[in-house]
């Protein structure tokens, strides 16, 4: 039903209309009591041996949904009953910003992939804490991540204060921490995977963190477009430093070998290319990932995931979870319960 008649619907919209059109719908269907029982029951798996144990948190399953997805924690409840076992949300900054002009999003039908330049659109870190404060996680199954960035018009040289404020703000009420120094819509952002500079970030959290009664997992989400060295480089720093893990990866700034007419490609511009399209870029990186990563540590694979046997392939790469999210848009909310049918089978 979605392939055939929600999906052409909702692509008559823009992108971003399409987007919070469909979370708007979910969220008053689930206000309904029994249309929520009716909808957890279609789309979750009753499965068994889905739990995994990392860092000492029980995630429900192995399937997330990737940061951007709910910049602002506004669908957490919706997201949740679609059964995933953990969501990201974010990226979120310390200021609220409007993010780049519209239009920012842009999908790519023949290549079933997205472009964004959304640029960290988001209410704030303040706005987010107030919702997850709210929010009853006594209902919630989900593990709850927080994607954390500085703002545009922090320079580079004092971003760590914008990730700190983030950290700090937001540590009772998620359950571990995403460090996104590698989305491509935030002028200079990349340059923060310097060594340098990246060390700064993290032992600044990390010191931070150690002070508190209960320390969070902090993991580290990089660009697909590193060079081999540069992973190597980077990776050598979580092991030194003793970060929890890294994500594997952002959106990429490749245009190789894509359907889609290269005059609207030119048409659309700058932005971060994500889901099928980049599925084999991910995938190389997350080998090298967990060749140079200490044993212990997590790798969170995403990137063109679309099936069981994508999310398996990525597993059996050395990944302890996956994320989706393109993948999400182009396959409907059942996608979920495929791919974690898929992977008990």
């Amino acid at each position: 039903m979605y392939r055939l008649v929600i999906r052409p619907l909702l692509f008559l919209f823009t992108p971003e209309t399409s987007h919070h059109l469909a979370l708007k719908a979910l969220t008053l269907c689930l206000k309904i009591p029994i249309i929520s029982q009716i909808t957890r029951s279609i789309f979750n798996y009753n499965g068994s041996g889905e739990e995994k144990t990392i860092w000492g948190i029980t995630f429900p399953n192995v399937v997330g949904l990737a940061a951007g997805f709910d910049k602002d924690g506004k669908y957490i409840k919706g997201l949740d009953a679609l059964g995933f076992g953990f969501i990201e949300v974010g990226t979120v900054t310390p200021l609220p910003q409007i993010g780049n002009p519209t239009p920012r999003l842009f999908r790519l039908k023949k290549d079933r992939g997205l472009i964004n330049r959304m640029g960290f659109n988001n209410e704030g870190v303040e706005a987010l804490v107030t919702r997850l404060k709210d929010l009853d996680r006594d209902k919630i199954s989900a593990v709850i991540g927080g994607n954390i960035g500085k703002n545009k018009v922090t320079p580079n040289e004092e971003a760590h204060i914008d990730y700190l404020k983030c950290f700090e703000a937001l540590h009772p009420y998620v359950d571990y921490f995403v460090v996104n120094v590698s989305s491509p819509n935030t002028p200079g952002l990349r340059a923060l995977q310097d060594r340098d500079s990246l060390e700064l970030i993290l032992t600044t959290l990390l010191n931070t963190d150690t002070h508190r009664n209960q320390a969070k997992p902090i993991l580290l989400k990089i660009s697909p477009d590193l060079t081999q060295e540069a992973i190597t480089d980077i990776v050598d720093l979580v092991n030194t430093l003793n970060i929890d893990g890294i994500i594997t990866s952002n959106t990429s700034i490749s245009r190789d070998k894509l359907k889609t007419s290269s005059t609207v490609i030119d048409s659309i511009g700058n932005g971060g290319l994500s889901g099928a399209p980049i599925k084999a870029q991910a995938d190389q990186m997350l080998t090298w990932v967990n060749a140079e990563l200490d044993p212990g540590k997590t790798i969170v694979a995403v990137g063109g995931i679309e099936t069981a046997e994508h999310a398996q392939a990525k597993l059996d790469n050395g990944a302890d979870l996956i994320q989706v999210y393109t993948g999400f848009i182009y396959e409907g909310p059942m996608m979920v319960k495929k791919i974690r049918r898929g992977l008990a089978k």
